[in-house]
């Protein structure tokens, strides 16, 4: 007889159900029936036989695994009769249909979780929304490897959202721990299978990094899921600035260019919002960008360095160019620079020539050197 004629098909059974709960209501009814021929079976051994209940039960149990240790045997009819029964429903029928059913419940585990349709009972974590058209693997890669680098985001799950990979995702997104839904963002059930509602960040790719058109489904998806009340988890990519008005009415918590060669953007947007400002400026003409300018360095200090150019609304100082060609990010403070070009955070507007910034640095030279001057006046005359 076919499997699935059997009188008791999941499918049969639990028409109601998807297939995974179908087995698993199965599963649970073979148990039941299982337990309740087990327990059956050790009252009547108790009552027909001269043995203890717990001695009943050791025999029930032995001969239901087909051990058959020969310790005790039943001596009456009855009990020979309803071991007999018990051997070939529970043996043989019963822990057959269980085992045969875990075996197809692991395989179809295993083919869903595959092709991206198994829905993982998770909370906190991460979805990304959408595939890069373009190096949508490396890109993942590297994402993953930031985000996983920020303390407290080591173990976050990240799950991606997407209709690629139908077959499976890439051997190393799998290694990285990365799990996929095969489904839209612009459908309700598929956000509700990865859980966008117990999640700690939603990251909305635009599907087509370079085709403006793909705003339109990006709005679409915000707008469901600002409808859930979950627009202040998203962190969204937008290709055309004019469109960035639209998702501020929505809630959306952070909007951002899409910078394929760069995801380091899209995670400090979502581990220090704001930061992602900073760095798309850095990217564009439009108001602010690093400067470079050539002059010598000496006799200040890069606290002195950085006040001198705020103080004369020059800009930011970010490193300096060291006498072997070095950049040098972040140096002492009150360790004295020899070198030969500052990189300055200016306004692109208005970007200071280097004659105003060699200004700027002499000037704060004479203020630092008559103020020392004045210290050591106040301190002889102490």
């Amino acid at each position: 007889m076919r499997r699935d004629r059997l009188p008791l098909n999941p499918q049969h059974q639990f028409p109601h159900l998807p297939m995974s709960g179908m087995i698993k209501a199965r599963l649970k009814r073979l148990f039941l029936i299982l337990a309740l021929l087990l327990v059956s079976q050790t009252l009547v051994l108790w009552t027909v036989e001269e043995l203890s209940l717990f001695e009943a039960g050791w025999l029930t149990m032995t001969t239901v695994v087909t051990v058959g240790y020969g310790d005790y045997a039943p001596q009456t009819v009855i009990g020979r009769l309803s071991t007999i029964l018990v051997m070939f429903i529970a043996a043989i029928t019963l822990l057959t249909l269980i085992v045969s059913d875990f075996i197809e419940y692991r395989f179809y585990r295993r083919e869903r979780i595959l092709t991206g349709r198994w829905i993982y009972n998770m909370k906190d974590h991460i979805v990304i929304i959408n595939t890069p058209r373009h190096g949508g693997e490396q890109y993942f890669l590297r994402i993953a490897s930031q985000i996983r680098a920020v303390p407290g985001y080591e173990t976050t799950p990240i799950q991606i959202l997407t209709r690629q990979y139908p077959d499976g995702l890439p051997p190393e997104l799998a290694d990285m721990g990365i799990i996929h839904y095969h489904g839209s963002g612009s459908d309700p059930d598929a956000l509700k299978a990865v859980h966008a509602a117990d999640a700690r960040h939603i990251l909305l790719l635009a599907a087509d990094e370079s085709d403006p058109h793909s705003d339109s489904l990006t709005f679409d998806i915000a707008h469901r899921l600002s409808e859930a009340n979950l627009g202040s988890r998203v962190t969204a990519e937008v290709v055309r600035d004019e469109n960035r008005s639209r998702f501020k009415p929505l809630g959306i918590r952070t909007v951002i260019r899409p910078v394929r060669t760069y995801p380091e953007i899209m995670v400090k947007a979502v581990v220090a919002p704001g930061s992602e400002r900073v760095l798309e400026d850095l990217f564009n003409y439009e108001q602010d960008h690093p400067h470079r300018y050539d002059l010598p360095l000496d006799d200040l200090n890069w606290a002195d360095i950085v006040s001198a150019l705020i103080r004369h609304g020059i800009g930011t100082a970010l490193a300096y160019i060291d006498h072997e060609n070095e950049v040098v990010c972040h140096p002492e403070v009150d360790k004295e620079i020899e070198g030969k070009g500052l990189i300055v955070l200016v306004k692109s507007q208005d970007t200071p020539t280097v004659e105003v910034v060699r200004e700027a640095l002499e000037r704060y030279r004479e203020f630092v050197a008559k103020w020392h001057s004045m210290q050591e006046k106040a301190g002889n005359a102490g």
